[in-house]
């Protein structure tokens, strides 16, 4: 049986601060993409091959979104999945992705999607919480629904052909479920993100899922693997475990280069053990095969972590197969500064709630460089027309 690979105390010890591993320092939020909204944690519709579908001379995209009201931490229990495009000057809101009532949780967190050869497009996301519950709950399932891919006059949209139906549920022996009650962001297990992955080497589908695991008496983050077989999705032992160094890893995903693979991961500070032992940032691992075995990017995993001067500047890095990495302006505070902990109009004061400036990596075996490219056709990040 493959084994996961471990990400351990001794690989993290090799983190330095140096340029190679910086992001660019946001001096001040970007003008929002979607008004009046909060969006965060986005990810491209993609085709098989990995690349982005193009619909009408734009990119297809996915984001959560909530209202712009209350604390900004508030979002995450009345996040929907909203569709937008990119195109050369501006975004262009399509939407919500799903009818109101249809998705099976009681909000909706982060996923990804494909579109097939047929023109369908399947969104696989993360339901969360239960509506049998009476409450806000923790609850996460991974989720698949299928629409087809409507254009015309009234724009883009999706219209459902498929009901949403589970795909995947943790458990024993590798998992442990993620039914928590109570809780809140870093203080409850996962069982969520699901990315799809087409292996180009033998066109096997996969699902990546950022997922919990036994450590003593808690609990520490791992990322789970599904396989796509005859009778469905095929759960097996995790691709990768945090090995007592981190709590909660997220929004896993793979990109293949030059023939290998890398798995990117984002993180909180917080989630470390102990919390702050190392930054908020995107950090990933190279395989020469989607089961591994991976060895951390720069020795310690660290691939892209927010200025010190700004620790807490964007969060949800997305690495794509042009190596663009793409994030969301999370709170613009100094080193010391937790926004997240302030009274609502301190934080929403803060708080960016729009797409980060994209910038890009060199990636040389298993060695990586923030790189800022030239700018996407200028005002990429400019509200939605």
């Amino acid at each position: 049986m493959r084994r996961p690979a471990r990400w351990t105390a001794d690989q993290l010890a090799h983190i330095a601060t140096v340029p190679g591993t910086t992001a660019p320092l946001i001096v001040s939020a970007p003008p929002r993409v979607l008004p009046g909204h909060d969006v965060w944690d986005m990810w491209p519709v993609q085709e098989h091959d990995g690349s982005t579908a193009v619909v009408d001379g734009g990119e297809l995209w996915m984001a959560l979104a909530a209202p712009a009201d209350g604390h900004p931490e508030e979002r995450h229990d009345r996040a929907r999945l909203r569709l937008l495009g990119r195109g050369s000057r501006c975004w262009t809101d399509h939407g919500d992705v799903f009818e109101p009532g249809a998705s099976l949780g009681t909000r909706e967190w982060s996923g990804s999607a494909v579109r097939h050869a047929d023109g369908s497009v399947s969104t696989y996301y993360t339901a969360a919480g239960r509506r049998d519950a009476g409450r806000t709950t923790f609850h996460q399932r991974v989720v698949e629904a299928r629409a087809e891919l409507v254009t015309g006059a009234g724009g883009v949209g999706l219209r459902a052909t498929t009901g949403h139906r589970e795909i995947l549920r943790a458990g024993a022996p590798h998992y442990l479920p993620a039914d928590d009650v109570e809780g809140g962001p870093g203080r409850i297990r996962a069982f969520r993100d699901p990315y799809r992955f087409r292996d180009p080497a033998d066109g096997a589908e996969y699902l990546l899922v950022a997922a919990s695991v036994p450590w003593g008496d808690r609990f520490m983050g791992a990322i789970a693997l599904a396989r796509a077989g005859a009778g469905g999705w095929e759960l097996g032992a995790p691709l990768l475990v945090a090995d007592g160094v981190n709590r909660e890893i997220e929004r896993p995903h793979i990109v293949v280069h030059e023939s290998r693979y890398y798995l990117f991961i984002a993180t909180h500070g917080q989630g470390f053990e102990p919390a702050g032992a190392a930054p908020t940032g995107l950090y990933g691992f190279v395989a020469p095969a989607v089961d591994g075995p991976y060895e951390p990017l720069n020795r310690s995993g660290l691939v892209v972590r927010n200025p010190p001067e700004q620790p807490g500047q964007a969060y949800g890095w997305l690495v794509l197969p042009t190596l663009e990495v793409h994030s969301f302006v999370d709170y613009l505070t100094p080193a010391g500064v937790d926004a997240g902990e302030a009274p609502a109009d301190e934080a929403r004061s803060r708080f960016g709630g729009t797409f980060a400036p994209v910038f890009g990596l060199s990636v040389d075996g298993a060695e990586t460089e923030v790189r800022v490219p030239a700018h996407r056709p200028s005002g990429e990040t400019s509200p939605v027309r």
